[in-house]
């Protein structure tokens, strides 16, 4: 038995859920996502809640059950409440800043890193070293941030880059004399 599956997703008020075979479609004030679920599991709504639940007793299907279940709750959550990350960048001229639709770093190159930001997700800088990655899917919300830290990991010597906030880096003694 998953833990995580057998537990229903509860919908809450203002978000409305439509399952029409395997497909399911999460429909809320931020917006509108849907998800195809796999052959081997089944989802249906009972009492204000989505139950997923295995079609039979198989490896893949009890393995999938807890997956599946756990997409649907982000796809619940996403719509109602949305998913945001914070970025923080360390170092000295490091900076970010939005113009349009580009996110504008500096982080040391010889040239300033352009990154387009994505449809489905919305990008604001509070001040220059801090950047804030938000939107409704949670998989797009943590794939953009991860390609944004990805330009400039923070380095475990001085911890200079693009980290997450709260992140701790194993800091490195440098050489001795």
């Amino acid at each position: 038995m998953s833990r995580i599956g057998k537990l229903p997703v509860q919908v809450p008020s203002g978000v409305s859920v439509r399952i029409d075979g395997q497909d399911i479609a999460v429909k809320g004030g931020k917006g509108e996502l849907s998800l195809r679920l796999v052959d081997d599991v089944t989802a249906t709504q009972e009492d204000g809640a989505v139950v997923v639940t295995p079609r039979d007793d198989s490896k893949r299907a009890r393995s999938m059950w807890g997956m599946q279940r756990s997409l649907v709750q982000n796809m619940v959550t996403g719509v109602s409440n949305g998913f945001e990350i914070d970025l923080e960048i360390q170092g000295v001229g490091y900076r970010a800043a939005v113009q349009g639709k580009t996110l504008n770093l500096q982080l040391g190159f010889s040239h300033d890193v352009a990154f387009p930001i994505p449809d489905g997700v919305a990008i604001a800088c509070e001040r220059p070293t801090m950047i804030k990655v938000s939107g409704i899917d949670k998989q797009l919300v943590g794939q953009v941030a991860a390609k944004i830290r990805s330009y400039r990991p923070p380095e475990p010597y001085k911890g200079k880059g693009v980290r997450y906030v709260g992140e701790y880096i194993f800091r490195k003694e440098g050489k001795k004399k």
